[in-house]
């Protein structure tokens, strides 16, 4: 909605501004936004001036009041307003005056510089501000006093203050003082809460304040506000600003999380005061001005807060950010806002992205912001809670420690938190209070509290805690009353508190529980450890936390060998145990530590209850899995059914400094419990420094299960000299849940990066879902015979009934398959995970003969299948050695037990196939292609291997040896293919690819992998994008890659054929050439053409005479039938001659039931020198031999003539070559033709019959060639190789006849094949008919090549993925650049998201868009969406998609399109066809087009051709006229243009314009390039034709005539004339000084009524300088005479100076406005059940100038209204209104009475239409809704107008000379400005402006941050549409980026603003030179 705001300055000295001034509207339904009033006039606000702004915003109903302000900037910032009256442009009745009569200035007046303004609809009223006395007592505390500036904000329920700074005295809020200020604000009502606070400025800030009273001066109340607390940042808690509520009840201050980020800009810093203010829904509720104390505001640094406000106002609608402009550097570059609300659990990102300084852009310190919906996240909630906590009153209660603790309750845990200890906290005797978030832990049960000081000083006495809810006022207490002390007590440093308080059911003070845990330590050698060793015992409810095992009961040195250690360990009751976790730091010298079990038993229970959990495993970095904390599970449980391996893989960004030396933790939260913090000591790809720059680090935890991962926090200690860290990414795999989760990152964690943070929460962006693998427990004996160990490599795979393992090396980080002491076989357990297989069958195990001792005696192989928990035994006893045994060093076992070896002996009767084609239908042939990428060192030397895994089996490792393309494999930027050959292995799931890392440059950069399978009709593509080398990334050399789903292409699957050829057995009938075949099917289905011989040594094996050769090759499926096949060979080699005997092709039935052979009979020569000279036969087929297999086994043989084969038809050729200089050529011609049945395939024209030299100028060539019926000739592609001296080749047309039908075709060119001339083609594609073409046009912008597509979705329906392919010679989205597309799609509706992605699925395929605009002609709207966000897996958010929200974008009114079918017909005359520039106007009676180029798409607008497209054509129908005109340029400027017709897609309505001429400088009879035609409509002209006589007279003034060419347009009723050269007068000597001057213009089309002229002259001569009287325009057709005054110069220096202007008729000045109209109101009742009554409704019309008075439209009983779906008209008189805006509509009784209005009677109404009667101006109200009978007149319906239709006659009146100010402001970038010639273009709803230059005497326009104004002058163009900006490109530097244009209106004072933001060079962007703006209120 768009409210008219009118300033006026008051008449006071020095009451002008220069500052920015801001207004905020109050309404009924809510708050606007704060607004700027930009006025680019450089006066505005100066004194005594009244200034008119437009402002777009939400409706926010009636206005009660208004806030306006300024920021204080510029030179004399001071302002004195007198008043300021606001109107609703919808219902401009409501005018509302608000006078203020006040300064608004620091010095003047009462200081302040935001006002609050009441208003009313009387401009007489006073209206009743209401006084406030604050009263500030500051507290009698010593430093109590501040002398720093004291804020304060008032809310009631009507609103707030605003900010209002108390100060009336230097010696303001001294200790122990009152201060008494007035403020003068609107009423407030009843008062709710204050928000008080300082700046901090000054030398002693720190303030105690008491309390604040309010005297409510108006409502006679007073409110006390008691505060008693510090305002200082080194005290209490260090806040400075805090909302009270009346009465000083404890706000409930829920807290919101701002992170403010300063650009990565050159000065973007600042050291001003930033606040903000968050607004809530529809700006209702704000919280008021909050200064972000404490921050830096550096550049590319993010500033963290945490502001409190007693409101809930999340989602926000909006923030605002600010700053107060002091300091040295006080401009700032903000790039974003972030609000988190744990509340809310909701995160909110608000962009920025611009300067807040008053020397760049547009010059504010305060912006609104608006968020980005699409980058909403959702979070976990968290509720705020108060926790106290009281020090005992003992000596040497307090401590100095830092005090930690966790909370338990029913559902779940807290994090553990941590309270700063400031200096002063937890003394003796006091009670420490802090505000805590925690999430939803249903309620609690516990609470651990404790400290990790040592030290005899850190000891502390604690009372209790307590924990209060503040939004509840839910209440725990927990007691304790004991030392945590390591000298008191029990030496404990950590206690566990069972909950008290009403809401814990079960409290027994019984609850606390001492637990005896007994620590046993192995006795393997160097078993025992110096390290720290904790413990956690989990149990049924809740955990003990991690415990230091310090003080141990029994042992002085602990943890020695053979040591069983105690230590007591008290909590509240986990009631049973059910799992021990225990670990140790790492620290001191033997930290390895070899743990045999832990018992666990509740002290004073019995030995008999003890819980054991074994453990026998090694606790070191160096041994076993190399882990240091276990989670041990009772003895008789499995750990792996109870633990669960999290697989985490953790990259680290590529980027400077990245690395960290930290100690990196990581914790898991799931749906069922979270893990504790796991530090990531120990990496399973061991790259020996973690976390190092672009590389990927890979660790396993095994905990329990915690179900499905919600969210994960990662962090580190920072300690060490590199401790900052760049995190990309972690992904987790858990094979147990089939699950793989991604958490992007992509952010510093270090104390001097970005916002400091060192641990961060990351929620997953993805969860894939991958195979569910379950674990084996593999246990390998090896034998107790001498020399059995081995130190060779073991690997080992596992065969089940559902599939095989990988394969598995065995290893660990242990020494392995030693042969064990005399009496203990060596047993190694290994893990294993694998997709479930079943039943095992058996087990394959081998070893690779390395190391010192290979040989290898094996006892036997164990293997758990945990899941089942089955045990299979497979037996060896055998040697694994070359010189042992039988040599074999691989041996396959099967499991002993008899009951699975049953089923094992199946019957091996069934063999494969021995027919070659049979088994190649049952083997699928995959095609390998590897991309190789495009780096530094990415090719390689080593030895490259693949396996492909399908659903049912896989290949097995294959060596990709011989690529078929490269002879040096694996090459940078190389593809390779290879064929891989398998027997039936699935679909095709995953790859694995990997190298040996053998020879000298191993490391290999992947880009992808193709896999193409023709049997099964499916192309794959591998993404990867990795290093598979040592040294890079993750340091791992294979990989398994999957495929990306949207780069899949499915086809036709390929079918086998056996192909047979006989040669014959005749003297050189042997041929060495390349023999290749081409099948075709039915309907014109052919396969590609294959060659039969793989290579030139097979082409010299086969096809020898009296040969028969067999080929098996797979070929596109043609159908059942083969109706002919085409073969023959390229003539290479010795003898080349071939004579074919026959072809049989044989192929399988559909159902593998047998075959059937066709047989083909040739019998000729394909050769050169024998018979007709062709070296390509199309054959048909003579007889079938089927072959099938019955139901009883029997073969069954059928032997058939084909019926009717297709005939061979012969083809003469005519190709004529142009008469014209160089038409003919050299070179080879090839010509294909393509028919409804078929194509000849492409032939080269050799033998001329009617010349020996081909193709020269001006002669016809005819060629025979014999093919297969082709059936209708469609289309012919002919082409030239461009070889020999001359080949560029004019081709006129060709002809072909079917000597056998004798029908005849011809093929029109015209056109030059040729590298050098026209468009450089030399093959073209000729139609013996119509194409039918769709053009297709979206914008874009860091670089992908990936396919990228869009959807647009609608409130119920999307369309599908619309992909924007880039046009042939792109082959990506580079960088800075700009795309276009057009696509079509499903009509969604309203839009409401747009998905934009790519199909990228590597790291490398990243991609930031900048921007994206999407137009949608036929709704007339164009959306802008500012993204610039990345689409990549490894940047921002790590997404390859974004859904953008319809919210997010700017969204113009281009105005609607109506799509068109156009159809140009070019004349069938000779060389009739063009490659011109053509261009078209289209004229309707609503307007006209704007010009239109017709492309030429390469083949448009050729002779005889009828080309139809689709166009967006503006709505102005009916259409009256077109106007054509081509440039003449090219090489054929020459176009006989017949006729062009449109047809209206909506409504199928049919325009037809004919021509019938040249449009041509010579063969035009006139010279003529412009055509203009009548529209004919159901065979009606819809213009008369007729003759223009215009006089023109020059004024009686001295130096009035001018010797310049002078030009002129009519514009009229339907368009204007086009342009017309006034230069056949009837006196020689034209325009002379008073004299009447005569043109005539004959064959015109009549404009009907004129409105205006726009007449101009070129300036030559010698004194151009013209001073025009009038000018006088007579229409033959209607006999009337148009007047046009002047009066005025057009010359370069007199008058404005202004060589052009626009005149409006004179004759239109007659038709004054009478006071008295009528008006014609049409109903239209719905066509609906219940829409019609019996009752009266009335009507009041709101006009511009006007309110009408009440009309009543009867319903009788004579004449019965309101029926359903009737239309109704009445007439009244009134008043003249002007424009009607809004309608109100009522419903009330026909009586009268009030009882008579019944409840549930409605009118449900459709439109309603009023008509002016004077002008005929036409206004529309769509209003569908239902209107309920009232007796009160106050219920009624508002109606605002929809559509306007005027009358020409109205638009002829509002036709008045206007001055428009045009300021265009030049871009800040560097090489911003232009040299070049500036032309602009201003479209409004009343028509253009024309082209005008931007010029300006010796000025040097558009440099680089500049604001240039001009001034031009037409008639009123009503409200402007757009502007249309350009340049020549001349100059040096034409580039030029254009930052906005502004438009204002003299007369009314309205400024348009149309931003751009662009540039406007060939060379950035999308290389366009002219811009289209649209404006933005």
């Amino acid at each position: 909605i768009i409210y008219e705001v009118v300033t006026v300055t008051g008449d006071v000295r020095g009451a002008g501004t220069d500052a920015n001034v801001f207004v905020t509207l109050f309404g009924e339904h809510g708050i606007t936004p704060k607004t700027h009033l930009t006025s680019k006039s450089s006066t505005a606000f100066e004194r005594s001036k009244t200034d008119v702004f437009r402002v777009k915003t939400n409706n926010v109903g009636q206005i009660k009041k208004i806030r306006i302000e300024h920021d204080n900037t510029g030179l004399n910032a001071g302002w004195f307003l007198d008043r300021v009256i606001v109107t609703d442009m919808n219902r401009p009745h409501l005018r509302f005056y608000f006078p203020c009569n006040n300064w608004l200035s620091k010095e003047d007046g009462d200081g302040l510089y935001v006002r609050d303004l009441i208003g009313s609809l009387n401009p007489m009223d006073v209206p009743k501000i209401n006084k406030y006395v604050v009263r500030v007592f500051t507290g009698e505390v010593s430093g109590s006093g501040t002398d720093a500036d004291v804020f304060i904000n008032i809310f009631g329920e009507k609103g707030d203050t605003g900010v209002r700074k108390l100060d009336n005295d230097k010696d303001n809020f001294e200790k122990g003082a009152e201060d008494k200020f007035t403020l003068d604000a609107p009423n407030l009502g009843r008062l709710r809460k204050i928000n008080i606070g300082h700046n901090n400025k000054g030398g002693s800030a720190g303030w105690f304040l008491a309390k604040v009273i309010i005297e409510d001066i108006g409502n006679k109340c007073v409110y006390q506000f008691p505060v008693g607390r510090w305002f200082a940042l080194d005290e209490d808690d260090g806040k400075i600003q805090r909302d009270i509520l009346v009465g000083g009840t404890e706000a409930t201050g829920i807290v919101y999380n701002v992170a403010v980020v300063t650009g990565d800009i050159r000065g973007a810093g600042t050291n001003s005061k930033i606040h903000v203010i968050l607004h809530g829904s529809k700006g209702l509720k704000n919280s008021g001005k909050i200064f972000l104390e404490g921050g830096e505001f550096e550049r590319a640094r993010t500033d963290l807060f945490n502001v409190e406000i007693a409101a809930l106002l999340s989602p926000l609608s909006r923030v605002t950010i600010g700053h107060d402009n002091c300091g040295v550097s006080s401009g700032w570059y903000c790039e974003k806002v972030v609000v988190y609300c744990p509340f809310t659990g909701i995160e909110q990102t608000f962009p920025c992205g611009k300067w807040l300084d008053e020397d760049e852009g547009d010059g504010l310190i305060e912006r609104e912001l608006y968020e980005m919906v699409s980058l909403r996240q959702r979070r976990l909630k968290k509720s705020p809670w108060s926790l106290w906590i009281w020090t005992s009153d003992i000596k040497n209660a307090g401590t100095d420690a830092t005090i930690f603790f966790q909370i338990y309750g029913d559902k779940g845990k807290s994090d553990e938190m941590k309270l700063d200890n400031n200096s002063d906290n937890f003394e003796t005797g006091q009670t420490d209070k802090f505000m805590i978030e925690l999430p939803d832990l249903g309620t609690f049960y516990k609470l651990r509290i404790w400290h990790e000081k040592r030290n005899p000083f850190a000891g502390w006495h604690l009372n209790k805690v307590t924990l209060l809810k503040t939004l509840t006022k839910e209440k725990y207490s927990f007691n304790c009353g004991r030392w945590l002390d390591i000298n008191e007590d029990d030496n404990e440093i950590v206690r566990e508190l069972p909950a008290e308080g009403t809401l814990v059911t079960e409290v027994m003070p019984g609850e606390m529980i001492k637990y005896r845990v007994t620590v046993c330590t192995g006795m393997v050698s160097g078993s025992g450890t110096d390290a720290n060793v904790f413990v956690c015992l989990i149990g049924d409810q809740g955990d003990t936390g991690e415990r230091v095992l310090y003080k141990c009961i029994n042992n002085v040195n602990k943890f020695e060998k053979g040591n069983a250690d105690e230590f007591f360990v008290e909590a509240v009751t986990l009631k049973q145990v059910r799992r021990v976790r225990i670990g140790h730091d790492g620290k001191g010298g033997s930290s390895g530590w070899y743990l045999a079990k832990v018992i666990v038993r509740e002290e004073g229970q019995p030995e008999s209850e003890a819980v054991e959990f074994p453990c026998y495993r090694w606790l070191d970095k160096n041994e076993d899995d190399g882990q240091i904390v276990r989670e041990l599970v009772p003895a008789g449980e499995s750990p792996m059914l109870k633990n669960v391996s999290y697989h985490i893989s953790v990259k680290t960004g590529d980027i400077p400094g990245a690395s960290s030396d930290s100690k990196v933790f990581i914790k898991l939260y799931g749906e069922k419990a979270d893990t504790s913090k796991e530090p990531l000591l120990v990496s399973d790809n061991d790259l020996g420094n973690y976390f190092e720059r672009g590389r990927v680090d890979e660790f396993t935890l095994d905990t329990m299960d915690i179900g499905k991962i919600n969210r994960i926090l990662i962090g580190h200690d920072n300690v060490g000299l590199r401790s900052g860290w760049f995190l990309a990414s972690v992904q987790i795999t858990v094979p147990v849940q089939g699950r793989q989760y991604m958490f992007p990152c992509n952010r510093w964690l270090d104390k001097d990066e970005a916002d400091g943070r060192v641990e961060v929460e990351v929620y997953p962006s993805e969860i894939v879902p991958i195979e569910k693998l379950i674990n084996y427990e593999v246990s390998v004996v090896t034998g107790d015979v001498r020399a059995a160990g081995t130190n060779a490599k073991v690997f080992m795979q596992i065969y089940g009934e559902t599939g095989k393992t990988e394969l598995i090396i065995l290893e660990n980080r242990s020494n392995n398959f030693e042969r064990g002491a005399t009496d203990i076989f060596k047993v190694d357990v290994f893990t294993i995970k694998a997709i479930d297989l079943g039943e095992l069958k058996k087990l394959r195990i081998r070893h690779d003969n390395s190391g010192g001792s290979p040989s290898w005696f094996l006892e036997r192989v164990e293997i758990v299948d945990l899941k089942e928990s089955t045990t299979y035994y497979f037996p060896c006893q055998r040697w694994l050695a070359v010189e042992e045994d039988d040599g074999q060093i691989v041996r396959e076992l099967v499991p002993v037990d008899e009951a699975f070896v049953k089923k094992d002996s199946e019957n091996d009767g069934q063999s494969l196939a021995t027919l070659g084609l049979e088994q190649k239908a049952k083997s699928t042939t995959y095609t390998v292609k590897v991309k190789t990428g495009d780096k530094k060192n990415a090719g390689t030397d080593a030895n490259v291997f693949i396996t492909l895994y399908g659903s049912k089996d896989d290949t097995g490792i294959v060596s990709l040896k011989a690529s078929k393309i490269n002879k040096n494999k694996f090459e940078r930027g190389k593809v390779d293919e290879f064929t891989v050959e398998s027997v039936d292995i699935g679909d095709l799931k995953k790859i694995k690819i990997g190298h040996d890392n053998k020879g000298n440059s191993t490391g290999w950069f992947l880009e992808w992998v193709e896999i193409d399978a023709p049997s099964l009709g499916q192309c794959l593509k591998f993404p990867c994008g990795r290093w598979l080398d040592k040294s890079e990334d993750d340091g791992a050399i294979e990989r398994i890659i999957f495929p990306a789903e949207l780069q899949t292409t499915e086809y036709i699957p390929f079918v086998p054929y056996e192909i047979t050829v006989y040669t014959s057995d005749i003297f050189g009938a042997g041929t060495d050439a390349d023999v290749f075949i081409v099948l075709y099917g039915s309907d014109a289905i052919c396969t590609q053409q294959k060659s039969l011989c793989l290579n030139k040594r097979e082409q010299r094996m086969y096809f020898e005479r009296n040969s028969v050769n067999q080929f098996i090759v797979e070929l596109e499926d043609v159908g059942d039938i083969i109706e002919k096949i085409r073969i023959g060979h390229n003539g290479g080699g010795l003898n080349s001659g071939w004579h074919l005997d026959r072809v049989a092709i044989r192929r399988l039935l559909p159902n593998g039931k047998g075959s059937e052979t066709v047989t083909f009979p040739c019998e000729r020569w394909l050769a050169k020198s024998e018979d007709d000279g062709e070296i390509v036969r199309e054959l048909v087929p003579s007889d079938i031999f089927t072959e099938k297999l019955m139901k009883d086994g029997t073969l069954k043989q059928i032997e058939e003539e084909v019926e009717d084969p297709l005939e061979v038809h012969t083809y003469k050729i005519s190709v004529f070559t142009g008469d014209i200089y160089g038409a003919g050529t050299d070179a080879n011609v090839f010509l294909n033709i393509y028919g409804d049945l078929g194509d000849t395939g492409e032939r080269k024209l050799s033998k001329s019959e009617t010349n020996f030299n081909k193709f020269e100028r001006g002669q016809e060539d005819t060629f025979t060639i014999q093919a297969v019926d082709l059936g209708i000739l469609y289309k012919i592609k002919i082409r030239h190789d461009n070889s020999m001296f001359s080949p560029d080749w004019f081709l006129e047309k060709v002809e072909i006849l079917d000597e056998t039908t004798e029908e005849s075709f011809v093929f029109l060119c015209e056109r030059w094949l040729s590298k050098k001339k026209e468009d450089k083609k030399i093959e073209r594609t000729l139609y013996e008919q119509v194409q039918l073409q769709l053009k297709a046009a979206i914008p874009y912008d860091s670089s992908t090549d990936s396919r990228v597509y869009i959807i647009i979705m609608g409130q119920k329906v999307k369309t599908e993925r619309l992909w924007l392919d880039l046009p042939e010679g792109k082959d990506e989205f580079a960088d800075g650049s700009v795309e276009k597309f057009s696509v079509w799609g499903l009509d969604v509706g309203e839009i409401k998201k747009v998905e934009v992605g790519h199909d990228g699925a590597t790291p490398e395929s990243c991609w930031l868009v900048e921007e994206l605009t999407i137009v949608v002609p036929t709704k007339g709207v164009m959306y802008n969406f500012v993204c610039k966000c990345w689409l990549a897996r490894d940047k921002g958010d790590g997404l390859t998609s974004r859904i953008l929200n319809i919210l997010d974008a700017d969204c113009v009114n281009i105005g609607l399109k109506i799509l068109y079918e156009v159809t140009v017909v070019t004349g069938d005359i000779e060389s009739g066809g063009t490659d011109a520039s053509i261009f078209m106007t289209v004229f309707g009676s609503n307007g006209n087009t704007e010009e239109i180029q017709l492309e030429k798409n390469g083949d448009r607008f050729e002779r005889g051709q009828e080309d139809s497209f689709i166009m967006e054509i503006a709505d102005i129908a009916p259409l009256r006229k077109m106007r054509i005109w081509t440039d003449g340029k090219g090489t054929r400027p020459h176009w006989f243009l017949e006729r062009i017709v449109m047809k209206n897609l909506t409504n199928q309505e049919v325009a037809t314009f004919t021509y019938g001429e040249w449009l041509s400088k010579v063969k035009n009879a006139t010279g003529s390039l412009v055509c203009e035609m009548p529209a004919m409509i159901n065979d009606e002209q819809m213009m008369e034709d007729t003759t223009y006589t215009i006089q023109v007279k020059t004024s009686d003034i001295g130096g009035a005539g001018t010797d310049a060419n002078v030009f002129l347009v009519l514009f009229g009723e339907n368009g204007d004339s086009g342009i017309l050269a006034l230069k056949e007068s009837n006196k020689s000597n034209k325009f002379e000084r008073n004299q009447m001057d005569e043109f005539n213009f004959s064959d015109m089309l009549s404009l009907g009524d004129l409105c205006k002229v726009r007449i101009w002259h070129d300036n030559k001569g010698i004194a151009p300088g013209w001073h025009l009287e009038y000018i006088d325009v007579t229409d033959s057709a209607t006999d009337k005479t148009f007047r046009f005054q002047c009066d005025r110069w057009l010359a370069k220096g007199e008058d404005d100076g202004q060589l052009i202007r626009e005149l409006a008729c004179a004759n239109n000045d007659i038709l004054e406005l009478k006071e008295r109209t009528a008006y014609e109101i049409v109903t239209v009742t719905s066509d609906r059940e219940d829409a019609e009554t019996k009752e009266n409704i009335w009507i009041i019309l709101e006009g511009k100038l006007g309110r009408s008075k009440e009309f009543l439209m009867e319903n009788s009983s004579k004449k019965r209204r309101f029926e359903r779906g009737a239309t109704d008209t009445f007439q009244f008189s009134s008043k003249n209104l002007g424009d009607i805006a809004a309608i109100c509509v009522g419903h009330c009784p026909k009586d009268g009475k009030k009882s008579s209005a019944k409840a549930d009677v409605y009118w449900h109404v459709q439109e309603i239409i009023v008509m002016e009667m004077e002008l005929c101006n036409k206004y529309f109200f769509r209003c569908n809704v239902k209107i309920p009978l009232r007796y009160k007149r106050r219920d009624y319906k508002v109606f605002e107008c929809a559509k306007v239709t005027e009358s020409f006659a109205s638009k002829a009146r509002s036709l008045v000379p206007v001055k428009y100010e045009t300021i265009v402001v030049t871009g800040f970038e560097k090489g911003a400005g232009t040299d070049a010639n500036v032309f602009i273009t201003i479209f409004g709803l009343n028509g253009d402006s024309g082209k005008r230059a931007l010029k300006q005497k010796f000025r040097n326009l558009f440099e680089r941050g500049k604001t240039n104004r001009f001034y031009l002058e037409t008639l009123d163009m009503g409200e402007l549409k757009k502007v249309r900006i350009e340049h020549d490109n001349s100059g040096l530097a034409p580039g030029w980026l254009v930052e906005r244009v502004e438009i204002t209106n003299s007369a009314t004072g309205v400024t348009t603003i149309f931003p751009c933001g662009k540039w406007l060079d060939e060379n950035r962007g999308d290389g366009l030179i002219w811009r289209e703006l649209f404006p933005r209120y």
